[in-house]
């Protein structure tokens, strides 16, 4: 069994290439939409509702969606959890994010304005022109301000104490999350932060073999 959250403001759409590709039935969890205040492990254990006490199976999130998977994870210990472009604990947050989180740029600017600059965020994520680049700009004009502030706010501040084990899939090219002096398990060569789209043959690859350890 595979339990997929995706990543910041993205939904199902990111598994379009990746779900049919899974040897196993899959279970996509969307997003909620936050509470006044809501701290990361309420959240987390909202959206754990999804999912039976005593499932069994890889726990798969992207970006974000790999950090509130870290969190899920305290409550369904039967489940492997599996990062793709994430990252395993708070202490692994890029120089980039951390500047952003010390000078507390992220409260001046507002979620929606990288709406205005696609172009940047192909960059940034590391998309592909084409279908990619079109999928990208949707789910960017879908984004949901409120929830991408909070999301953005809980991941700066994100503490990681006593996070459970992980299995991360991490690209060779993520801007976002790139590859630093913590061992990775699996490196995709040339992946970027989009990688789940891009190289969904090679993560399938990887994630089929594990839920296969796993059963």
């Amino acid at each position: 069994m595979f339990y997929l959250i995706p990543g910041l403001g993205a939904d199902e759409r990111v598994f379009q290439r990746l779900q049919p590709l899974l040897r196993g039935e899959t279970c996509l969890l969307s997003w909620l939409t936050p509470e006044p205040e809501e701290t990361l492990p309420h959240y987390a254990a909202r959206m754990a509702t999804s999912i039976p006490v005593e499932a069994q199976g890889l726990l798969v999130g992207v970006s974000f969606g790999g950090v509130v998977a870290l969190e899920i994870s305290r409550l369904r210990p039967g489940l492997r959890t599996v990062l793709i472009s994430s990252i395993p604990d708070a202490s692994c947050l890029p120089p980039l994010l951390r500047l952003v989180r010390a000078t507390r740029v992220y409260r001046l600017v507002p979620p929606q304005l990288l709406k205005l600059f696609p172009r940047a965020g192909q960059w940034y994520f590391g998309v592909r022109n084409g279908a990619e680049y079109r999928l990208f700009r949707q789910i960017l004009q879908d984004m949901e301000p409120v929830y991408t502030r909070w999301a953005i706010h809980r991941l700066l501040h994100w503490d990681s104490t006593s996070v459970g084990h992980s299995i991360q899939i991490l690209g060779t090219r993520d801007r976002v999350f790139p590859p630093g002096p913590t061992p990775v398990e699996y490196l995709i060569r040339g992946g970027g932060h989009f990688m789940v789209l891009s190289h969904a043959e090679e993560i399938s690859r990887i994630l089929n073999e594990l839920v296969k350890e796993s059963g």
